[in-house]
């Protein structure tokens, strides 16, 4: 169940643009103004409306942190706020003066990103304020700009239908057309997911554009397979172009607004439509989830920024179709089947299963000798994939339907962890004190500090058997980001096995 918790109406013109930190909501407009919010009742903060952008503001966002917000405009700069007192810590002025129409930081904060309608891109270091790297697609404005969870690659879009890869240092990765009229807004889930193959280093991404269109993507980057952007399948529901696309924050939701005035929220997995919002008036321009609550907002050109709160049972019912119980899937349409196999990288197989009538039981009834004989498909290795595809969905929903808290499940095999440990990463350069300075005009803070060289974990638990494996099969790489793992010592997560035993004791009397 979805609700409409407050209304906000405070905009003297369209509301472009909709961002949440874990603490504000921030909103920017074609009447120049961003305004920020408190999540705790939707108080206008004192010093909001933010006014010094001299035309239209098309987009915000904050830093991971929260601390930052950035903003930028038609006046052709982005500008960076300190959200606890609204004072304007940089102004940062694209080289080409052109509007600038999107700005994303990077997971880390170690840098913003800004797109123009010149079709340059420009990545800014947080650090110092300065230009670090600059590069411009072909043709079209870059309108839509997202990082992947692990910020080691960032997709911008652009007017003219195109999705550009980049990585960290600015080099094109790939570009290919995605939406045959402009793209409008592309968006990562934070979940990484597996393909059953190279492990769980997999972003789902999703992208929407004038077309209409919704289209799910995955995106793979390793040292041994390169960079992969795959489509996976379309989603429907709109009767006209897509403005706005967002993943929420555990990626069991998907949500879109468009020119038809609606708000879906579709199930990413599946496919299938969850909820569909009508409140607004005019063109729905904007939607953002929360970052650790179920909250989403949408924001309209009829000057409004709609709350919506989800009821945390119904969220979770209503979760992929994989995260179900077994009598859910028997359930599924031969649609649901359909989508379910796209996002198994199974597309060539839709048409015979639709030919066949193959629904959500007969899907799970499946065998060798049906596949063979009842399918006629013939590669034994596409066969062998459908069925090891169907045990992890049944081994899956088993699981989830146990009860089992995700974070006991290891990230590798998706199976409760007896002995869990947490590997190295790679030592990063980190800062250890900071010195502020600020212009004569008040307008800029620059921030040096000492380097220090600081060895990081992953931050993620693995079973020891399954990430002792990985490492001997997969090089010394680890499985969510992918860095290279400096020493493979594997520590002990004592605090993680006594919660789990703690769990079993309950749940096995």
């Amino acid at each position: 169940m979805v609700t409409l918790i407050h209304t906000l109406a405070d905009h003297g013109d369209d509301v472009n643009y909709c961002a949440f930190s874990s603490s504000l909501l921030a909103t920017c407009s074609l009447d120049k103004t961003i305004r920020l919010y408190s999540l705790n009742g939707f108080n206008e903060l004192p010093y909001s409306p933010l006014k010094c952008h001299t035309y239209a503001v098309h987009c915000c966002c904050f830093s991971p942190s929260g601390h930052i917000l950035a903003s930028c405009s038609t006046d052709g700069t982005t500008v960076l706020w300190n959200t606890q007192t609204g004072h304007i810590l940089a102004t940062l002025n694209q080289p080409s003066g052109n509007p600038v129409r999107v700005c994303k930081f990077s997971p880390d904060s170690t840098y913003l990103v800004s797109g123009a309608a010149d079709g340059t891109v420009v990545s800014w270091n947080m650090q110092t304020y300065k230009l670090f790297r600059c590069g411009s697609v072909k043709d079209g404005s870059l309108v839509a700009c997202a990082f992947s969870p692990n910020g080691s690659i960032f997709v911008t879009g652009s007017s003219c239908g195109d999705l550009t890869v980049w990585d960290d240092k600015m080099r094109c990765l790939h570009s290919e057309k995605a939406h045959d009229l402009g793209i409008t807004c592309c968006d990562f889930s934070s979940q990484p997911i597996s393909d059953g193959e190279h492990g769980p280093r997999l972003f789902r991404m999703a992208s929407c554009g004038q077309d209409c269109q919704i289209k799910l993507w995955v995106t793979t980057l390793t040292d041994f397979l390169g960079f992969e952007l795959k489509y996976k399948c379309t989603l429907s529901g709109h009767s006209a172009p897509v403005l706005s696309c967002a993943f929420s924050y555990d990626g069991q939701m998907l949500v879109s607004g468009s020119v038809d005035k609606s708000v879906i929220v579709y199930e990413p997995n599946t496919g299938s439509i969850l909820h569909t919002l009508t409140q607004h008036t005019r063109y729905v321009t904007t939607c953002a989830f929360a970052p650790n609550i179920l909250l989403l907002a949408t924001g309209s050109m009829d000057k409004t920024v709609n709350i919506w709160q989800f009821e945390l049972k119904a969220h979770c019912q209503a979760g992929s179709p994989e995260d179900e119980p077994k009598q859910f899937i028997e359930d599924w349409s031969e649609e649901e089947v359909s989508v379910w196999l796209c996002a198994q990288g199974l597309n060539d197989l839709v048409s015979i299963f639709k030919m066949n009538n193959i629904d959500g039981r007969e899907l799970l009834n499946l065998t060798k000798e049906s596949l063979a004989n009842d399918l006629k498909i013939e590669s034994l290795g596409l066969r062998s994939k459908v069925l090891r595809k169907i045990e992890e969905l049944k081994t899956k929903v088993e699981s989830l339907s146990s009860g089992i808290p995700d974070e006991f499940l290891c990230p590798i095999t998706r199976e409760l962890m007896k002995e869990p440990v947490i590997a190295s990463e790679n030592p990063k350069w980190g800062h250890e004190e900071s010195d502020v300075t600020k212009k004569n005009d008040g307008t800029k803070q620059i921030c040096t500090s000492s380097m220090v060289k600081t060895g990081v974990r992953d931050g993620y638990s693995y079973e020891k058997e399954a990430i002792e494996n990985w490492i001997s099969k997969k090089k010394r790489t680890s499985p969510m980001t992918n860095l290279v793992l400096p020493s493979l010592i594997l520590t002990p997560n004592r605090t993680l096995k006594m919660a789990i035993d703690r769990w079993l004791e309950t749940h096995q009397k």
